[in-house]
């Protein structure tokens, strides 16, 4: 059977480990029922990151590693490689499946989608940019915010006087209309969802991607969220870290701020098990494919590193959930271990409806794995954030700079966690995954004029 429609759900900063089937950190009651009915892929990582370039791969197939042509862009205060918009030169989903006569929606609350000139709405039919999410600028007056409407304990004094204070009082001031669960980010995203479902069941053919935020800090759920996780807290709540070092952290206030952190997969799972009730309801479960999926995790406090620090490219950051449900049921409840990245999805999604670009692609149909019709399987995965450079296979974790300076290597058969470095013993090693790297990036890695306090600070507000 051909597939007929596709709904495409991204939810950002997702780790992998808080999906009960992965690692069981978080409770995921919906998300684990549709693992049950789809295909779970155990090693799937970002093709790069953070967001944009993230979701540029995800977008076109095409690899935004190793940033060749990166220059900041106007209007965009965001200063990582790879954060520009979709070259004009390159064709999204959205547009090769308008163009294949598909009903096509994009809905959202992820603002840097919208920020300007970045082409990630183009060819939708329709597109809802839900706003007020972090640093959104949507709301500029200036009043004063009664801050213990939102934190109990108002903003800590470590954050005060900091972009975590200025980027916390523009997200309250956005959000200050909301009176019910209902009004938080990841609901109001999927019952956008669900209200075009209802719409567009006239739709011969549809592609409906919904876009959350959510589980992106800062960490706010409903408190009773986060009250499954660390009740009866009393402290200063950390919902927004300062990326770098987690000592600033007590361990009480970090463990109260991963509270928070699982408290929000939970309300996005939650609402995630309400719009997957409408998908049946409506019978689209019969003759539409469905992914679920994340552009990285986030880091909170393990290896001592709290945000999305480029050089602690460790699991916490960069593994991620990939769960495809097929109309057909096929690989139901299987698990697949063959590497896949974040690129992959566009050619899967476009093969599966029928359709074969004639452009060059990277990714490539991850769906040959389940049916046995892909005998060659990657071998190694690589991967960028900022300045650093990332390398997994079955033995070794590798992380560097872009010039290959500052090895971290990790044995992973006996050191899964990676928490014994052995670059300095085996340099040999280093160099012969780093020119896998150079490999993949097409021989040449250019220079990025980056300063190295930039890897921490890459998520500032820069006007």
């Amino acid at each position: 059977m051909v597939v007929k429609n596709i709904v495409l759900i991204i939810s950002d900063t997702f780790r992998k480990d808080h999906i009960s089937i992965y690692g069981n950190k978080a409770k995921t009651p919906n998300i684990d029922k549709f693992s049950k009915e789809s295909i779970v892929f155990e090693n799937a990582y970002p093709e790069s990151l953070p967001t944009i370039p993230a979701r540029r791969a995800i977008y076109t197939g095409i690899r935004a590693f190793p940033f060749k042509s990166y220059s900041p862009k106007k209007g965009i205060p965001w200063r990582t490689p790879g954060w520009e918009p979709i070259p004009e030169e390159h064709f999204s989903l959205s547009e090769v499946l308008k163009s294949a006569k598909y009903r096509t929606a994009l809905i959202s609350d992820n603002y840097h989608l919208f920020e300007p000139s970045m082409n990630f709405n183009s060819g939708f039919d329709e597109w809802i940019f839900i706003r007020g999410q972090e640093y959104d600028k949507y709301v500029s007056s200036r009043f004063e915010i009664d801050i213990l409407k939102y934190m109990s304990s108002g903003i800590p004094q470590k954050v005060r006087n900091t972009v975590v204070e200025k980027l916390l009082r523009q997200y309250f001031a956005n959000v200050r209309y909301r009176k019910s669960e209902e009004d938080w980010f990841a609901p109001r995203v999927f019952r956008e969802g669900i209200r075009w479902l209802e719409e567009n069941r006239d739709a011969e053919k549809f592609f409906l991607v919904l876009e959350l935020f959510d589980p992106h800090e800062p960490w706010d759920p409903p408190h009773e969220f986060v009250d499954i996780y660390d009740p009866g807290y009393n402290g200063d709540e950390h919902i927004t870290p300062i990326y770098g070092s987690s000592k600033y952290l007590s361990e009480k206030e970090l463990r109260h701020m991963r509270a928070h952190y699982a408290g929000e997969v939970t309300l996005v799972d939650k609402w995630f098990g309400i719009f997957l009730n409408k998908i049946y309801e409506l019978n689209l479960d019969k003759n539409t494919l469905i992914i679920f999926t994340s552009d990285h995790g986030h880091q909170l406090g393990e290896h001592g590193i709290v945000g999305k620090v480029a050089w602690g490219m460790y699991p916490e950051l960069m593994d991620i959930p990939l769960i495809i449900r097929h109309p057909d049921e096929i690989g139901s409840g299987e698990k697949f271990h063959e590497y896949v990245q974040s690129h992959d999805i566009f050619t899967t999604i476009l093969e599966s409806v029928g359709i074969k670009v004639k452009w060059r692609v990277d990714g490539i149909n991850i769906l040959k794995y389940v049916e046995g019709r892909r005998e060659e399987k990657r071998q190694y995965i690589t991967c960028s954030l900022g300045n650093y450079l990332m390398y997994r296979d079955e033995e070794y974790w590798l992380i560097v700079n872009r010039k290959g300076g500052e090895a971290q290597l990790y044995y992973i058969k006996e050191d899964p966690m990676l928490k014994r470095n052995i670059a300095n013993e085996t340099l040999y090693v280093v160099r012969k995954l780093y020119e896998k790297i150079l490999y993949d990036a097409g021989g040449i890695i250019p220079e990025l004029k980056i300063r190295p306090e930039e890897s921490i600070k890459w998520y500032t507000i820069n006007e």
